[in-house]
């Protein structure tokens, strides 16, 4: 790339050509006031006119997020004029916003309320009537409240740059104007795949997760037996709420923090995945077999299985029809673990730790019932649990690691740590599906070819003269691609691996904010690398795991033996299978 010079106050730089004044700037070491300077671009170009600076060659003061340098180019951020301009777009930006800072989830990562204090803004400068507002909260997942909204759409963007999607957009023209689903619908009565991606790029607090931090309240209040169950993911991401570096693993503390906070009983998710893993490799190896529906789909993100409700209804019986890790979870806690420690399983409360917003609204399908009672009664995102232990008062860095809960059910092998990483599952799968049908442990372990960041992974595997062509794709934008060769008859593959969110479980929507001005130690290559991180935090506790294959969990052996036979038994297929069901986009 070649290289320009530049001055920034006064000051000389070379800098890439092709640049933005905003990014030249960011490499050079200023910070301009901006609504978009750490998401790559995600929002409506130079709206928001916040990053107001003086630069040679233009007329007047340019939006430096769209400007781009060029050769000799001097870029005033300091002048008066600028200055002042900048801080009077984010006053008019606050002359149209609900001032309810303190109630506002969002407070302590508001990206406007960083810029009004880097500009200055003063509070009532411009004072009038406001935008009308609409709020909804229908879902479990998402909630939306435009007096928050900055029309920067970053959210717009999002959608369509990891799912392809346009779930939201700009509504109406000049004052009036909202970003919403199309006709200002609800989430509910929308093709939304509720995966929360536009609430983690939300500068503030307009789209948030729906709270069920009060339902967990109420649960203890009411002397329930409340059990936790935690994603791989958290444990991946939790330490950043507490000022840890991105990738740090917390799952000791993670644990301790649950215990002080009251719950019952505090198990692993991965236990369930292990579980997970021999029902799918079964039903997989059953489909080869019999000439069951090929390629077979991963069903463990909600995201994903609403997406093909909504888009590819005729693909549905090539989804796995096991339950996520989570509920097969709750279908086992309330019905052999209950059963074993002599509780009445409507008095058993089970709360699922998730890096998702769609696990939210998973929980309330009617097919995810045992004996009439939801597998899981409440979800809180990695977020939710980080306020949880501020409320009360726990010092997060300063607890002692220590161990998840094993009796009967909950200890896990390595397999079930690396679900929370885009081509985690297949991995998992993979180990026992290759000793299924060998009899013998696949000495390497690992299958590289299907780990890291790459949108659409593959992989042909050779065992014993069976070959397995798998796939694995992330973000609905990418796993179009496979499943449209599915429908024209063209796919290869043998199974196929689909996370809703890129990245995988690591990057939900419900884990803790990445943004670089409130991350100083991080870089400002974070936005790059936080996915890499986190996942590596996986690899690491899966290498450092006595046992790294489902299949030879002890507990997962015993669970067969003493309660649903075998993997695919008609008991397993009770407590452990679901259905799905094609969904109408815009449904009344």
């Amino acid at each position: 790339m070649a290289l320009v010079n530049i001055k920034i106050e006064g000051v000389s730089y070379q800098v890439e050509e092709g640049l933005t004044i905003l990014e030249a700037a960011r490499i050079c070491g200023y910070e301009i006031p901006s609504l978009c300077a750490y998401n790559h671009g995600e929002c409506s170009k130079g709206s928001c006119r916040v990053c107001l600076v003086e630069a040679t060659g233009a007329r007047g003061l340019v939006a430096s997020c769209v400007y781009p340098v060029n050769e000799g180019m001097e870029i005033k951020i300091s002048t008066p004029k600028a200055t002042a301009a900048r801080r009077a777009s984010v006053e008019l930006l606050l002359s149209n916003h609900s001032m309810k800072c303190q109630q506002c989830d969002k407070n302590g990562a508001c990206e406007l309320l960083h810029v009004a204090k880097l500009t200055g803004a003063r509070d009532d400068m411009f004072k009038g009537e406001q935008t009308p507002v609409s709020f909804d909260d229908v879902t479990p997942s998402i909630v939306r409240d435009t007096s928050k909204c900055v029309l920067c759409g970053r959210c717009v963007e999002r959608c369509k740059n990891a799912h392809g999607l346009g779930i939201l957009g700009f509504e109406n023209r000049g004052f009036n104007t909202i970003v919403s689903p199309a006709e200002n619908r609800s989430f509910a009565k929308s093709p939304c795949i509720m995966c929360g991606q536009c609430v983690s790029v939300c500068p503030t607090g307009a789209l948030m997760e729906k709270s069920e931090i009060d339902k967990v309240d109420a649960a203890f209040k009411a002397g329930k037996y409340v059990v936790v169950q935690t994603a791989p993911a958290v444990r991946a991401a939790l330490g950043e709420e507490f000022g840890m570096p991105i990738g740090t693993a917390v799952t000791g503390k993670m644990v301790a923090a649950l215990r002080r906070l009251g719950f019952n009983k505090v198990f692993d998710t991965n236990y369930a995945a292990d579980l997970t893993i021999m029902e799918e490799a079964t039903e997989l190896l059953g489909r080869i077999k019999n000439g069951g529906a090929l390629p077979m789909i991963t069903s463990c993100s909600p995201g994903w299985v609403n997406y093909a409700e909504y888009n590819y209804s005729e693909l549905l019986p090539h989804l796995s029809s096991c339950k996520s890790p989570h509920e097969m979870f709750g279908a086992i806690l309330k019905s052999y673990y209950a059963e074993k420690i002599g509780v009445n399983p409507a008095d058993m409360y089970v709360v699922s730790i998730m890096p998702c917003t769609a696990k939210k609204a998973e929980k309330e399908r009617e097919q995810l019932k045992t004996n009439g009672l939801f597998d899981v009664d409440a979800v809180l995102t990695t977020r939710e649990l980080a306020k949880l232990i501020r409320r009360s008062g726990i010092n997060f860095n300063k607890l002692p690691d220590e161990e998840f809960d094993y009796d009967l059910v909950g200890d896990y092998t390595g397999a079930g740590v690396i679900f929370g990483a885009t081509g985690g599952v297949m991995e998992a799968a993979l180990r026992t599906a290759y000793h299924a049908l060998t009899g013998k442990e696949h000495e390497a372990i690992k299958f590289e070819a299907v780990r890291g960041m790459d949108g659409i992974k593959e992989a042909s595997i050779d065992v014993n003269g069976t070959v397995l062509n798998v796939a694995v794709a992330h973000g609905m934008k990418n796993a179009k691609i496979l499943l449209d060769e599915i429908k024209e008859g063209k796919s290869k593959y043998t199974f196929i691996e689909i996370m809703g969110c890129p990245g995988g479980c690591v990057a939900g929507g419900g884990q803790p904010y990445v943004k670089p001005q409130f991350l100083p130690n991080e870089g400002l290559d974070i936005l790059d690398t936080f996915r890499a991180k986190r996942a590596a935090a996986l690899y690491s506790e899966d290498e450092g795991r006595p046992i790294r294959q489902s299949h030879n969990n002890e507990q997962i052996k015993a669970l067969y033996k003493e309660f649903l036979g075998e993997p695919n038994s008609h008991k397993a297929h009770e407590l452990l299978h679901t259905t799905y069901a094609a969904k109408e986009p815009f449904a009344d």
